[in-house]
């Protein structure tokens, strides 16, 4: 095939090499042949050796573009790790200073009836028990799984400034809705009731079992409300206003005026402290973007009734005034009076929202809880994200294990090692 003496060299675009002809001179000059299966085809492609360089080299640049994405994750978690650190010197310093200010229990300066009477009196509900339970065995029910995750009953978590809206708020929302249980998620809502293997409720486990123990019988349905599933209002904040209160537009009439006597939405009249206003839940919502926003939506508030008739063409939510009238939805009105002379015990104990006190020192503490429920929001968002670089990390070091063998035994394989190991060298050389 190639003339007697000709020296013929092996030549690899790639890398530009020219084998010795010394490595030529110790070839077999029958292995040059195209029958002899030798270094070179025929067809004067590449030969094994240089597919064993060229293969070899796409390894290594594969590792080292690898190990670059490593470096990458490595670096991460030791950043969001160092912001970890920052976070937990930061709840340290700040339980210090709580510790120096006065809690809210110890301003209890409340006006008017305390809402937590309101709630024990209805002894045979779920919220009469589990209050009960947290306020006179507060140590042993902190150890319950169905405390985990609670953040507190409908009436306690707002205030409202005006005790005639209290009061139609409160009637509109209704006696079961003001004594839902609130959770963070569904996750702790799960230990408050057991079954038996046919689907019925356990009359002894759960809080059936906890009511038991205190000498009362839970009866009927109860509302749990669970933060993480609601759907949360996700547009903006009135900017500013440091209750967060939602941005939304005052209600027109078709003829483009206002509605006379419209003075806000419910959502937005009822104070939330400090504490529940941001990272309620793992996304950052506050109780009004989530509970209230879920039990009032959109509903107006007017001054009387004659004014929220008036305004009908613009209500789509619902209405409340504060004489008391009510409109639950388009088209559905609440006329009547309120009266508790027929009504059962539970329902005729009155559960309003509490009216919001003055206390400096209760703003204060506050306002450290709003802060600290926001550093440990933040810092179980940074623990996921650490939790989730050190997958990535794990995952790129697994790649990393799994090219490195393939590398070494795309040498081992090799049918001409020291071939191999030549253009290595005249490679490493003219590089």
């Amino acid at each position: 095939m190639y003339p007697t003496g000709q020296q013929m060299s092996f030549q690899k675009a790639p890398f530009a090499v020219q084998v010795p002809s010394t490595m030529m001179q110790e070839l077999d000059p029958k292995e040059t042949s195209s029958g002899g299966g030798g270094t070179q085809n025929g067809g004067g492609g590449m030969s094994q050796a240089e597919f064993a360089l060229f293969n070899s080299d796409r390894l290594q640049s594969d590792l080292q573009v690898m190990g670059n994405k490593i470096k990458q994750h490595e670096d991460n978690v030791k950043f969001l790790k160092a912001q970890k650190n920052k976070l937990d010197e930061s709840i340290l310093a700040l339980q210090v200073h709580m510790s120096k200010l006065p809690s809210r229990s110890e301003n209890t300066n409340l006006q008017g009836e305390d809402i937590n009477e309101q709630i024990l009196r209805h002894v045979n509900s779920a919220a009469g028990v589990l209050s009960y339970v947290q306020s006179h065995h507060y140590s042993q029910a902190s150890q319950l799984d169905m405390t985990n995750g609670v953040v507190g009953v409908v009436a306690k978590l707002g205030k409202v400034n005006d005790e005639n809206l209290s009061q139609v708020l409160s009637d509109y929302l209704g006696t079961r809705s003001m004594l839902a249980l609130v959770y963070k998620d569904y996750t702790s809502v799960k230990p408050l009731e057991k079954y038996n293997n046919q689907g019925n409720v356990d009359r002894n486990g759960a809080i059936h079992g906890l009511a038991s123990s205190i000498g009362r019988t839970i009866e009927g349905h109860f509302d749990v409300i669970c933060l993480e599933n609601l759907r949360p209002y996700v547009g903006k904040c009135i900017a500013g206003d440091p209750q967060r209160r939602l941005d939304l537009p005052n209600p027109k009439l078709p003829n483009g005026e206002y509605a006379s006597g419209f003075l806000g939405y419910a959502v937005n009249m009822i104070q939330i402290d400090p504490a529940y206003l941001l990272c309620v839940t793992s996304y950052g919502y506050g109780l009004r973007e989530t509970l209230f926003y879920s039990l009032f939506s959109h509903l107006q508030v007017y001054k009387t009734r004659v004014d929220m008739i008036s305004a009908l063409p613009c209500i789509t939510d619902g209405a409340v005034s504060l004489d008391g009238g009510i409109i639950r939805k388009s088209g559905i009105f609440t006329l009547g009076i309120r009266s508790v002379t027929n009504a059962s015990f539970s329902d005729a104990v009155n559960v309003r929202f509490a009216k919001p006190t003055a206390s400096q020192t209760t703003d204060n503490y506050s306002e450290a809880e709003r802060q600290m429920n926001e550093l440990r929001w933040k810092k179980e968002k940074t623990l996921e994200d650490i939790k989730r670089a050190q997958v990535l990390r794990d995952h790129a070091l697994y790649n990393f294990g799994k090219k490195k063998e393939e590398f070494v035994r795309c040498l081992a394989q090799s049918s001409y090692p020291n071939e191999v190991v030549n253009l290595l060298d005249v490679s490493s050389g003219l590089s």
